[in-house]
């Protein structure tokens, strides 16, 4: 039988299928830890965990303290800040620990996702498994990650200053950007890896720009929530949809100059967060309807995106009302912040699935 080398092509495709999957994986897997950062870094925000550790020590801080004198030496140094002496007089012991193990692990969590993409980012570079291309690309996504830690600690620092009780609602947003950031960054990289080649859809042109839309307003949502959770705008007017009994809340522009109104005034800050979730809902759901319509040109991945978007909108919009009406429960306010990101993410994945639209 004559030697056929036809099959060459095709193994040496199922082999260089294999790696792009196993990278694509990984990428993932960072993406859903960035994910759990998020929620960790909302937990400690809502409990006031986030400023028990007053020491910035990116190596020695990976170990938890070992010794009672380490412990007291920490709650120590907790004493000092504002934060105790307004918030928790008297606080034992006891109590400190159980704010402390919260921040430990957020920050505990920060080291892992650098380990889990360090050492494979170097194997799979070492193997070829990463397009030289690639690799300049994920080097500066994994510097990105470290800058977040320092940015992290420049955000708890100004919770130490006087009379300062929470960190700076504009170093938070910095913080949240960055975080956001570096999620969908990984989390598109990973979906351009798993599935290279766009799907070419005739016709779907105006869905992509609203996918589109959609993502970007969901991005400037959970910024402005940002701002809300910052200055506590959730625990005033906690009623749905009118605040204080009005549609368009009094007080909206009481800061010179008005711009300050828009990032230190908590009826400004909530009332615009409160708008930009339901135009984002709006056009999320606008989203669906077209697709819905023009569901005969689509692709079944881009109507399971669909399907995933509308469940994650309605479920934020009614955590976020659920959570204002009951004074920002603390489990709402995290369930709130966790499916925030969830959408973020189902709006990527249709933007994704519809870049070969026109």
């Amino acid at each position: 039988m004559p030697f056929d080398d036809r099959s060459f092509p095709s193994v040496e495709a199922a082999l260089e299928r294999r790696r792009r999957h196993r990278v694509a994986s990984w990428l993932f897997v960072i993406a859903f830890m960035i994910f759990g950062m998020v929620v960790l870094g909302g937990a400690t925000r809502l409990t006031g965990s986030g400023l028990s550790i007053m020491e910035w020590a990116p190596l020695s801080g990976a170990l938890p303290p070992l010794s009672a004198g380490e412990w007291n030496r920490l709650f120590a140094l907790y004493k000092t800040i504002p934060q105790y002496a307004l918030l928790h007089p008297g606080m034992d012991l006891a109590g400190f620990k159980s704010i402390f193990w919260l921040e430990w692990a957020h920050r505990a969590w920060g080291r892992l996702i650098g380990v889990v993409f360090f050492l494979p980012l170097v194997f799979f570079a070492v193997t070829g498994a990463i397009p030289r291309r690639m690799v300049p690309r994920l080097l500066l996504l994994f510097a990105l990650g470290g800058l977040q830690g320092a940015v992290g600690w420049f955000m708890v620092k100004s919770g130490f200053s006087a009379e300062a009780t929470a960190v700076s609602p504009y170093r938070l947003v910095i913080h949240l950007c960055l975080a956001l950031s570096l999620f969908s960054a990984v989390l598109w990289t990973a979906l351009s890896t798993r599935i290279p080649v766009a799907t070419s859809i005739l016709g779907g042109a105006g869905l992509r720009r609203l996918a589109v839309a959609t993502a970007c307003l969901v991005g400037l949502t959970i910024v402005a929530g940002g701002f809300t959770a910052g200055l506590h705008a959730g625990l005033v007017y906690n009623t749905f949809p009118l605040m204080d009994g009005r549609l368009f809340p009094a007080g909206y522009a009481d800061l010179h100059p008005v711009w300050r109104n828009l990032f230190e005034n908590v009826t400004a800050v909530q009332f615009d967060h409160r708008l930009l979730a339901t135009a984002t809902a709006t056009a999320a759901l606008a989203t669906i309807l077209v697709g819905v319509l023009r569901h005969r040109v689509l692709p079944t991945a881009c109507g399971l995106a669909l399907a995933v978007l509308g469940c994650a909108v309605l479920t934020q919009y009614g955590l976020g009302v659920t959570t204002l009406i009951t004074g920002v429960a603390v489990p709402l306010a995290i369930a709130h912040q966790a499916t925030a990101v969830a959408l973020l993410a189902s709006a990527l994945v249709l933007t994704h699935t519809l870049r070969g639209a026109r």
